[in-house]
């Protein structure tokens, strides 16, 4: 029987089948869904790890140990991860490891666009590209045989339109693969120079090796039609050109892209006229096809930058564009990214936006939109768990450069527990009067609600050990510490005034407060006063003084024909800060009046 699933539950159900019997990741779009469907399995061990160093290292450890093991990310994830990765790419394989770099062309929901196929280079390891679900199955099962017969780490590279597309698939049983029994074997497992330098030989030969492997590989496959133009192309690039182009031209669609099959690319180079590399981003098979001496198109006539669309491809290869609807720009509402009607982040950014001479450095997640109109709150953020090293830098800068300004950074708590730790460390160890903010929703709210190490439970919501963040902050000396409700706006603005009033040393806040969407825990609801009635607008009382609308809640309307303010009910949660911040206490909840 068939099913319709995702690229994401396919790779899910390809850990399955394969016999993987260790999973870790940190949530990270568009990778997330991989490990929250390998968690439904029984058959598989699945976590979600503090940051993807530490599951790339779990997993890791686990083939060590001589079980299958995976780890999954999205691409800037493997930028944390890269330092085990490397190493390990010089080490023995005991059980067969893969794992997933989720890239986003276009970015979507990611701070850059870089192209990862580039680490499958660069650590010489292999690498899979599928391009559709029953891909994403079968390569899976095929990077843990080639990872246990070529003793390499294997780099299963997917992107968003291949992660969240939808195709059939056809699911099989199980395979139980017996574990490989540990023995010590230090000449291979440890990373000292003296035994990395032997091992540096060893990564070279595999890498011959592994580019026979790509000749025969059976997801390097050849269609001819029409030779007058022949494409290379590789996962969701494939697709785009099977639908513009179809039997027009020939294809070499390659599934194993690293190392290439260069034999076959120039055997099928001979066969047309011109040849064309589809790829998106980075000309990562064009410039090593250019370096064997086959002449090609590639990023002349395909762009380098955003994702790729059959148009795009349309345009590059047979120079026209493809038809289709036009809708006048007049058609379309822009709809900016709010924070969510209740977000707990909205009283602090409101708060904070009202500060003069202050730095507010952000970091990733929800809260990144605490810069946009009408809170302008947040002036920088540069990555995950980033926000409070870079804060004690700006701190330090200012103050050598005599500028009078205060720095204000913040990050969730998902993202404290991922690198904050370390970024606060450098605060308290080396000193600033950075004020960190740590606006703790309960939740990794951004990527879907996973759980993390501060909410007391694991991926298949099981209670775990609940690490209080409060409690690690002091541990790592910081000294002026207080928790608040970032809804309650009094209380908030009296904690900024007291951190701001540290002026010779760092100070933590910590916002405490459920995300609105999350699904409330029995913790969750023994602490906090979760009452959901909503606000209504007393218009005989409204002014129309627009000052409730200044908190950006996408829940309030405005009626600029009669100037009153409204709620729309349904969207409401009650959170009460429109209501504080009316001067004319025209909101109130609901039956309250």
């Amino acid at each position: 029987m068939k099913k319709l699933l995702t690229g994401d539950e396919a790779i899910a159900r390809g850990l399955y089948e394969a016999g993987v019997s260790f999973a870790s990741a940190y949530p990270g779009t568009p990778s997330t869904e991989i490990l929250e469907n390998v968690a439904k399995y029984d058959d598989m061990y699945a976590e979600w790890a503090p940051n993807e160093k530490v599951a790339m290292e779990a997993a890791i450890g686990a083939s060590m140990s001589g079980v299958r093991s995976f780890a999954a990310m999205k691409m800037v994830g493997v930028n944390v991860a890269a330092d085990p990765l490397f190493t390990f790419a010089y080490l023995g394989i005991n059980g067969g490891f893969a794992f997933v770099s989720a890239d986003d062309p276009g970015m979507h929901s990611s701070q850059n666009e870089q192209d990862n196929r580039n680490y499958a280079k660069f650590a010489k390891i292999a690498m899979f590209e599928p391009s559709d679900s029953q891909e994403c199955i079968d390569m899976t099962k095929e990077a843990y045989k080639v990872s246990e017969t070529y003793g390499v780490p294997v780099m299963i590279r997917m992107t968003t339109r291949v992660c969240h597309s939808k195709s059939l698939v056809e699911e099989q049983d199980r395979q139980e693969v017996p574990p490989v029994l540990y023995q010590k074997q230090r000449e291979k497992m440890d990373a000292v120079p003296a035994i990395s330098k032997k091992r540096r030989y060893v990564v070279e030969e595999r890498e011959e090796k592994l580019k026979g492997y790509s000749e025969i590989c059976p997801f390097n496959e050849v269609e001819m039609h029409d030779t007058k133009i022949g494409i290379v192309a590789a996962g969701a690039a494939y697709m785009y050109a099977k639908e513009v182009l179809g039997d027009q031209t020939s294809y070499l669609k390659l599934g194993f892209t690293y190392p290439l099959p260069m034999q076959k690319i120039k055997a099928f180079a001979d066969k047309v006229d011109e040849l064309y590399v589809i790829e998106e981003l980075d000309p990562f098979m064009e410039e090593q096809i250019r370096q064997a001496g086959i002449p090609c198109h590639g990023k002349d006539v395909i762009p380098k930058i955003d994702e790729l669309n059959p148009n795009i491809v349309s345009a590059g290869v047979l120079k026209k564009q493809q038809h289709g609807v036009d809708v006048p720009d007049s058609c379309f509402v822009p709809r900016p990214p709010a924070l969510c009607a209740g977000c707990p982040h909205r009283g602090f950014f409101y708060e904070l936006g009202k500060r003069k001479d202050t730095v507010m450095i952000g970091d990733i997640g929800c809260y990144a939109l605490g810069g946009s109109a009408p809170l302008n709150a947040k002036d920088l953020a540069v990555c995950m768990g980033s926000a409070f090293s870079v804060a004690h830098g700006f701190s330090h800068g200012l103050q050598l450069s005599d500028q009078k300004k205060r720095v204000v950074a913040c990050m969730g708590d998902s993202t404290f527990f991922h690198t904050g730790i370390n970024s606060l460390t450098e605060v308290a160890y080396n000193g600033s009067n950075a004020i960190c903010v740590i606006l703790d929703n309960r939740i990794t709210g951004m990527t879907g609600h996973q759980d993390n190490p501060g909410t007391g439970y694991n991926i298949k919501g099981e209670p775990a050990t609940l690490i209080d963040v409060e409690a690690v902050v002091k541990a790592l000396g910081i000294k002026h510490v207080r928790t608040v409700n970032p809804l309650d706006l009094k209380a908030m603005k009296e904690t900024l005034d007291w951190a701001f009033a540290i002026e010779e040393e760092p100070s933590v806040i910590i916002t405490k407060w459920p995300c609105v969407l999350k699904k409330f825990s029995k913790e969750d609801k023994a602490q906090f006063n979760l009452d959901k009635t909503p606000c209504v607008v007393d218009r005989d009382t409204c002014i129309g003084c627009k000052k409730c609308l200044s908190t950006g809640c996408p829940a309030l309307r405005y009626d600029s024909e009669n100037k009153k303010s409204s709620i729309a009910q349904s969207d409401c949660v009650g959170c009460t800060v429109c209501m504080q911040v009316c001067p004319v206490q025209a909101i109130s909840r609901k039956g309250d009046k």
